[in-house]
């Protein structure tokens, strides 16, 4: 990892506090723009005339562009300093904010998206190294948990935002309020810590390996994007993307474990901790992201609400996040990582079991409820998992190996969210189908709607809707029972970590 250019002790006092403030809000806004359009599709989808399934590429896009620069961070750190690339990527983040929210058409917000995410990707990293940095090296386990903490609430203050600017100003506003907080945080980071930028040194540039990434990661993602529409592995274009994926992806492995300057030091896969908290963080991460896409869209596309009222049943669940985060980081280096981890999990796990059994007369408290409780355990992944990640390289290893976590984790994210949006809209047809196909005394139920008044047509209509909601609302279910699954598996696996001997630190002190 690069080293302070000066041996300068850990900042103190407000200065501390300033820098604090300003690294955890460019981590919550760039964390906030993976969700913040998940509520707001059915308007972007609407107002550029593209269907809601293809609305979702403007959430996907972001995360998988983010992913694939998040990786390169250790490269610009090394070659351009922490700092640098820290302002750089925020005033990058705001221009292409600034023309996502002009874009007219849906193509051109996509293009944007893309760019967004590619500025967006070095935030988080340089942010959480950053912090290590600044932090005296006893409190490290408190500087993971104010970066955990924005880490947790971002992604749920996202669909509430995202919410009431979509219903009250429209969606483009979603992308125009990052422009003045990054403006405002790159400059006050550049005034703050110009002088605590890390060393630098000349890189060579791993062109073949950055080109492999972008190669397998796209084809990737743009064959689970668009599965659905063509008709999976039916059509050739998915038959040559899946094909060019993982040929990409072969190469790609091979590639960088043998390249003497790889962009992904995929030797950091050497340390078994590493290996299993990247895998609870990717598993556990996945399935709580791709939710909170896919609640917005059912309550959004068949209970009715508007995006305003979804992003309010979210609401809860940062109030108990935020108020366990901090007492969560005063655990880590305390209890077994490995327990705290497993049990926020395991919890997760419960309440997505719970989810499980809702049905069509669901109110909004019913919703709402389960957030509540989810909000607890949230910090105790969040926090935990990336302590046990982090503490399990070498110290001059951590700016690598938190770029490659939070590329996993993202990149887990997306893919995630095409899978379960893909299943969740199959699910739904074949339960219609099946619902359908057991309808009893179909021209009587008719027969009985038409008698208090209402047309055939209307009459037809109202058995087909209330079809296609206990459809949605079976295979809405059968998603959260699949996430506790794979929720409880990840709890599970994190016991296969050896206990952290140390707690992460930033090295730099």
């Amino acid at each position: 990892m690069s080293e302070p250019a000066h041996d300068l002790p850990p900042l103190t006092g407000g200065r501390l506090l300033g820098a604090a403030l300003l690294l955890g809000l460019a981590n919550f806004m760039v964390v906030l723009d993976t969700t913040i359009a998940n509520v707001s599709v059915p308007h972007i989808a609407g107002g550029l005339a593209v269907s809601p399934a293809q609305g979702t590429w403007v959430i996907t896009s972001y995360s998988v562009a983010e992913a694939i620069t998040v990786p390169l961070t250790g490269w610009l750190v090394q070659r351009f300093g922490a700092v640098k690339v820290f302002v750089t990527g925020m005033l990058g983040f705001a221009l292409f904010s600034f023309l996502c929210g002009l874009a007219p058409s849906f193509s051109l917000l996509v293009a944007f998206r893309v760019m967004q995410g590619l500025c967006g990707g070095p935030i988080m990293p340089t942010s959480q190294t950053l912090l290590l940095y600044i932090f005296p090296r006893h409190r490290a386990g408190q500087a993971l948990g104010l970066w955990a903490m924005t880490t947790v609430v971002a992604p749920i203050a996202g669909p509430i935002l995202g919410g009431l600017i979509s219903d009250s100003i429209g969606w483009s506003w979603i992308f125009f309020i990052n422009i003045p907080v990054a403006a405002a945080v790159a400059l006050g980071a550049w005034i703050v810590l110009k002088d605590r930028d890390t060393l630098t040194r000349r890189v060579p540039v791993d062109y073949v390996g950055l080109g492999l990434l972008v190669l397998w990661v796209g084809s990737l993602q743009i064959m689970l994007d668009k599965g659905k529409e063509l008709e999976w592995f039916a059509s050739g274009t998915i038959v040559v993307l899946a094909v060019t994926a993982l040929i990409g992806f072969l190469a790609f492995i091979i590639w960088e474990l043998t390249s003497p300057n790889p962009v992904v030091d995929l030797k950091i896969f050497r340390h078994r901790g590493f290996v299993v908290g990247v895998l609870t963080n990717s598993l556990t991460f996945g399935t709580f992201f791709s939710s909170i896409v896919l609640i917005p869209l059912w309550l959004q596309t068949s209970m009715g609400y508007t995006a305003t009222w979804a992003g309010y049943a979210s609401a809860l669940n940062g109030v108990v996040a935020v108020i366990m985060s901090p007492i969560v980081a005063r655990f880590v280096g305390k209890v077994d990582t490995r327990a705290l981890v497993s049990f926020g999990v395991t919890w997760l796990a419960c309440v997505f079991l719970w989810r499980s059994q809702f049905n069509t007369e669901v109110n909004f408290w019913a919703v709402a409820m389960p957030y509540l409780v989810q909000g607890f355990a949230l910090p105790f992944f969040f926090v935990a998992t990336t302590s046990l990640t982090l503490s399990s390289v070498l110290p001059q290893e951590t700016a690598s190996a938190a770029g490659l976590s939070n590329f996993l984790r993202t990149l887990s994210a997306a893919f995630a969210t095409s899978l379960m949006s893909t299943l969740w809209t199959d699910t739904a047809s074949a339960k219609r189908a099946g619902l359908v196909g057991r309808l009893n005394d179909m021209p009587g139920a008719i027969s009985t709607l038409t008698g208090h008044g209402l047309s055939v047509e209307q009459a037809t209509g109202q058995i087909d809707r209330l079809v296609e909601v206990q459809s949605v609302m079976l295979a809405t279910n059968q998603m959260f029972l699949i996430a506790a699954v794979i929720l409880v598996i990840a709890g599970l696996v994190v016991w296969l970590a050896p206990r952290p001997a140390r707690v992460a630190s930033g090295g730099g002190h």
